[in-house]
């Protein structure tokens, strides 16, 4: 009997300048990212068109000019097999050429050979088209690639490439031929393509409508470069929401909820292209309530992104972040279940190695990780450990390596490092004492929001006030029935006034905003 498929629910909290994303398999929380409204220029996927700045020969690389502070960094095995051609439609495109003519006469030619060397290629002042693999990290700058792709759903596009490749996933050789005659068809000259797991069963239209969307994004890019050949962001990859859709959409997805009406909409048409069938799991969340309240993925930050995680029976994770390496120690704490001391520690490991898989994943941890768990003397237990944490990095995205565990107890996993470790401060400052330790009497808080709502309801003139508190203090300012402080001021002032509780805000925190939603204070 086939063990049932978790459900994954996409929650999207859209402010006025970030996007917070939240995937949560069977209401737990697993992945988690944030995307600026404003948009962030170095992010991985995005094709900028670059300035070679200096030739290191000694590395066969070059650093590259893409108009970060930190310049990029690109080797001679990631320009491609035939980055002629697109140094070639560079320097050839300008604003009286038809751009759709040079691109398809243009011949790929002999592919580059490996043994080749950088300073034969480029040289300083040189204008290319690059796209982001890996983003700044530290004092490094991106890690560039010239071989461009435009990754679907279904279809990974090929800029100045010939070949049609097929997800060896797709067992079939019927559907393999079918997929594979099908993209060829549709595919213009000078241009290849990936075929993924996900296009197997999909049909022509589906198909088709992706790769012409990802060939318009392409070609849309031409007229940037004609126009201006200076150093500029060509085009970004999907936003965060989408590109999330696009790698985790499948039959086990549940929900996609969104509390912001433009960004639902798009999830929508997006969804729409790549997998039709889905389209009705996408839901507008207008629920009074603060959408991660709701769904409780605020709480869950706050318990998981700190330095000491806790589990399931007293046991807790310490993890520490740094330049070199992530290091997590395991502790049992006053887990005691059985009186022997081996059986525990096992229990306690492989309580952890759910936990560490989960949190790899949330923070975004890669490079090196060490787990220090806790000392055991069967082999038959470490080899088990071992084996269990292999299965639980199975569902893991990002490429990596789980090595068995040393005499020390110390296992090594090597994980794929693109991004920034995501590091989210769980420990706040009082907005009450600002971090000085002493505060105005909590007995005089009631006195405090009345001063403030007496001032906007008779000065200004605001007819509708919310206040937004603590639960704690909304409960205080709620408490009786007829004689609440809200029921008070309501009477007193002639105004319409609602208390939201917000669980993000520490015990006294409050705020107050109009009709409008504007903040007031």
């Amino acid at each position: 009997m086939e063990s049932e498929k978790p459900d994954k629910d996409l929650i999207v909290d859209v402010s006025s300048n970030e996007v917070h994303i939240a995937l949560m398999e069977n209401h737990k929380l697993i992945e988690y990212n944030t995307e600026s409204s404003t948009g962030n220029k170095f992010s991985v996927g995005d094709v900028h068109l670059g300035k070679v700045k200096k030739i290191l020969p000694n590395l066969n690389a070059a650093f590259v000019d893409i108009g970060d502070k930190k310049e990029a960094f690109i080797h001679y095995l990631d320009l491609g097999l035939y980055f002629p051609a697109f140094d070639q439609f560079v320097r050839e495109s300008n604003q009286n050429t038809n751009l759709k003519d040079l691109y398809s006469r243009i011949v790929i030619g002999d592919p580059l050979p490996k043994e080749g060397h950088i300073e034969e290629i480029l040289k300083p002042g040189q204008m290319i088209v690059a796209q982001i693999v890996k983003e700044p990290i530290s004092t490094k700058g991106s890690r560039l690639t010239a071989e461009i792709s435009l990754a679907g759903r279904n279809i990974v596009l090929l800029p100045f490439a010939e070949k049609v490749s097929i997800s060896q996933k797709i067992g079939s050789k019927e559907e393999k031929r079918r997929l594979e005659t099908l993209v060829r068809s549709i595919l213009p000259k000078n241009y290849g393509a990936i075929i993924r797991t996900a296009a197997e069963g999909k049909n022509a239209a589906t198909l088709v409508g992706e790769t012409q969307s990802l060939i318009e994004k392409w070609e849309n890019s031409w007229k940037k470069i004609a126009r201006n050949k200076n150093v500029q962001l060509l085009f970004t990859e999907y936003s965060k929401t989408t590109t999330v859709l696009r790698d985790l959409l499948n039959d086990s997805f549940s929900n996609i909820w969104i509390n912001d009406v433009k960004v639902c909409e798009e999830a929508k048409k997006y969804i729409s292209l790549i997998a039709p069938e889905q389209e009705k799991i996408v839901h507008l969340y207008e629920g009074k309530q603060p959408i991660y309240d709701h769904f409780e993925v605020t709480r869950q930050i706050k318990s998981s992104f700190g330095k000491v995680v806790p589990m399931r029976q007293g046991a807790y994770l310490v993890i520490e972040t740094t330049e070199a390496l992530n290091v997590i120690d395991v502790n049992s704490g006053i887990r005691t279940k059985t009186n022997d001391q081996e059986d525990n520690a096992f229990e306690v490991n492989k309580i952890a190695a759910d936990e560490i898989a989960r949190q790899l994943r949330l923070r975004d941890m890669g490079g090196i990780v060490i787990v220090d768990f806790i000392d055991m003397d069967s082999n038959d237990h470490k080899n088990a450990l071992f084996k269990h944490m292999q299965e639980l990095m199975e569902n893991d995205r990002a490429k990596h390596n789980v090595l068995p565990l040393t005499k020390f107890g110390l296992m090594q996993i090597t994980r794929q490092r693109i991004r920034p470790v995501t590091e989210i401060n769980t420990m706040e400052q009082c907005p009450v004492c600002h971090g000085t330790g002493k505060i105005h009497s909590s007995v005089v808080i009631d006195e405090e929001i009345e001063r403030k709502i007496a001032f906007y309801v008779i000065e200004k003139g605001v007819k509708s006030l919310t206040l937004k508190t603590s639960p704690i203090l909304g409960a205080y300012l709620k408490r009786g029935i007829f004689n609440s402080f809200l029921s008070k001021w309501k009477k007193h002032y002639k105004a319409k006034i609602e208390i939201e509780e917000v669980t993000d805000f520490t015990v006294l925190q409050h705020e107050m905003f109009n009709e409008k939603g504007e903040r007031l204070d």
